[in-house]
């Protein structure tokens, strides 16, 4: 589908500037959705705490990309911290819904954004789409996160949450992180490195975004991750592989626990996910296995 009007909130984020970017090398238009007075006609001003929307900027728009939200391991969850994760997705989400179901002609698809940590801690079971909702603090944030969007599925909008994993980037994220560590030979497996790291690739997170616009068969939950997940420990071994630096070291347990605080549960824990919809409606990934994802990483690929 060439030439088509899409809006993304989050265009400025790791995930929601590299999809800008794809959408636009293609031809597409992208509107962005900016927290001021737009500059040109390429953006659209929205205030997500206020649940607010310059509606009327998203008229001709295809398809709407929701991706804003504040940044889950940016710091340690206080109460307050809390309170603004949760508010920078529910109210967003719920401002984007209202605004696309208000239009006299609402886009065709909203993908919003969610998170593969609505699923808690699985240890080493296998789970998909089908799986029902976990326990803790981001498994009930995501549930939230996912129910918010409801006012476009009242409307007849196909919306289909995009529930994504840990996405391999040098730019950002916990690879983002991860890199100079390891660069410089400190990096190590978390805890026992026993958990399950659910990833993608940047370039497979893009594409699955962009397939999901496409692909009228794909509405509700959408794991975004690769087909392969694997422990931390090969996680670690991976990174030792790609950059060519040893990674024996191991960070415990307590240690974590001291240093995030409750974060250390995301950490810490085991999410095996499968993206079942994803390989059901023919997607294909560039890296589907961890060392490819890195290698891409690495070389920005």
């Amino acid at each position: 589908m060439a030439g088509m009007r899409i809006a993304v909130t989050g265009a400025s984020g790791l995930v929601g500037s590299a999809l800008a970017h794809d959408l636009r090398r293609d031809g597409h238009h992208v509107v962005r959705l900016v927290r001021r007075a737009p500059r040109t006609d390429h953006e659209v001003e929205w205030d997500p705490h206020r649940q607010w929307v310059d509606a009327p900027g998203l008229i001709g728009c295809q398809a709407v990309v929701h991706l804003a939200g504040a940044g889950i391991a940016d710091r340690r969850w206080s109460p307050a911290r809390k309170r603004e994760l949760r508010d920078s997705r529910v109210l967003g989400t719920a401002a984007v819904a209202e605004a696309v179901a208000s239009l006299d002609t609402p886009p065709d698809v909203l993908v919003s954004g969610s998170a593969i940590g609505i699923y808690g801690d699985t240890a080493d079971r296998r789970v998909d789409e089908d799986t029902p909702p976990g326990h803790g603090f981001l498994a009930d944030l995501c549930q939230e996160w996912e129910e918010a969007a409801e006012p476009a599925v009242e409307a007849g909008i196909r919306t289909a949450y995009a529930r994504t994993g840990l996405v391999v980037a040098r730019a950002g994220g916990a690879w983002g992180r991860m890199f100079p560590l390891f660069r410089l030979g400190l990096g190590g497996r978390l805890g026992s490195g026993d958990q399950y790291w659910s990833f993608i690739a940047l370039r497979d997170e893009v594409a699955a975004l962009r397939h999901i616009i496409e692909t009228e068969s794909l509405a509700g939950p959408v794991n975004l991750t690769a087909p392969n997940p694997v422990t931390n420990r090969e996680v670690t071994a991976a990174m030792g592989r790609v950059l060519g630096r040893p990674a024996a070291l191991a960070v415990p347990r307590p240690a974590l626990r001291l240093a995030l605080g409750e974060l250390s549960s995301d950490v810490l824990g085991s999410q095996r996910v499968i993206p079942q919809r994803l390989l059901d409606s023919g997607f294909s990934f560039a890296h589907p296995d961890i060392d490819g994802a890195i290698e891409a990483a690495w070389s920005n690929r």
